[in-house]
């Protein structure tokens, strides 16, 4: 009787505590609790300590925080029909806890689906070449096409990032020579534009030293001529005081001086070997004079 009674104590503990935890609910910041109340919606519960009514309240957690999620690998066909593989990571956050209890059975399976569908949709729509250099656009457009359907389930879509494109085979080794021939490209035309400026700048320098040049050879032509002007003005000079000098002597020599060099004329011309002589009629006078003068 006593063990029957034990047991009976230690099965009704076991009940107390399990109908205590279904009541008592702790629910922290970042989560709230969705409430059913026989079957019927009551609202969200929470943060803090929370009290149900035991086999008549059912209670859902709902996180609040932003989540991302990874969609695999997807193999998708371009407008160009070219087959690429596509993954990429999505990020949502809860906005109205209720309404993503109420409006959707499995909410992250459904957006997985729509995730993929929309890739499709999106990639299918362009290029190759969009696809592979323009990826901020399709990020911009999935999230916007995500955030569309997603909203009525009360959750906000809030970034879209596509983490890696793996295109053919084929078309892997057609960009490998396409990059190989954009670099030979860019260091012919990088050579080709050093070559020109290094000619540039030695044909500037050659106009500089030039210019230099000409500038050097007139000044020195100007500094010539202008010596030789000054050369001149001094000769000039130099005769003009001769010059002055011979008539300030000419106007003291007297008749007799001119006749005695008149004579000493006639001695040298006498020395020479001519026998024919010519005398012009003043100096004839002049004799006369001298000798009057002497007599």
């Amino acid at each position: 009787m006593e063990a029957a009674a034990l047991c009976l104590v230690g099965g009704v503990i076991i009940v107390g505590i399990a109908l205590l935890a279904s009541t008592i609910k702790v629910v922290p910041e970042y989560q709230r609790l969705v409430v059913f109340r026989m079957g019927r919606c009551v609202g969200e519960k929470g943060p803090g300590i929370i009290l149900l009514v035991p086999f008549v309240d059912r209670a859902i957690r709902v996180d609040l925080r932003e989540q991302v999620r990874e969609i695999p690998h997807q193999t998708v066909i371009t407008q160009d029909n070219a087959g690429i593989s596509v993954d990429f990571l999505w990020y949502y956050k809860v906005l109205d806890p209720s309404e993503s209890v109420l409006q959707v059975g499995d909410f992250e399976r459904a957006a997985e689906g729509i995730a993929t569908t929309t890739l499709r949709a999106v990639v299918g729509g362009i290029s190759l070449d969009q696809v592979l250099s323009d990826r901020e656009h399709i990020n911009s457009m999935l999230r916007t096409r995500l955030d569309d359907v997603t909203e009525r389930w009360g959750v906000k879509v809030t970034n879209v990032e596509i983490r890696e494109i793996i295109p053919p085979r084929e078309i892997q080794e057609s960009m490998n020579r396409q990059m190989t021939a954009e670099r030979v490209r860019r260091a012919v035309v990088t050579e080709s534009l050093g070559t020109k400026e290094a000619e540039i700048t030695v044909a500037e320098g050659k106009k500089a030293a030039a210019v230099l040049e000409a500038e050097g050879k007139k000044a020195a032509a100007i500094l010539e001529s202008e010596g030789q002007q000054r050369a001149q003005e001094l000769k000039a000079e130099g005769y003009a005081a001769a010059l002055e000098n011979i008539f300030i002597a000419a106007n003291k020599i007297d008749q007799k001086t001119m006749t005695l060099q008149y004579f000493d004329t006639l001695k040298e011309m006498g020395q020479g070997a001519s026998t024919k002589y010519i005398f012009p009629m003043e100096f004839t006078s002049m004799i006369e004079k001298f000798v009057g003068g002497k007599e």
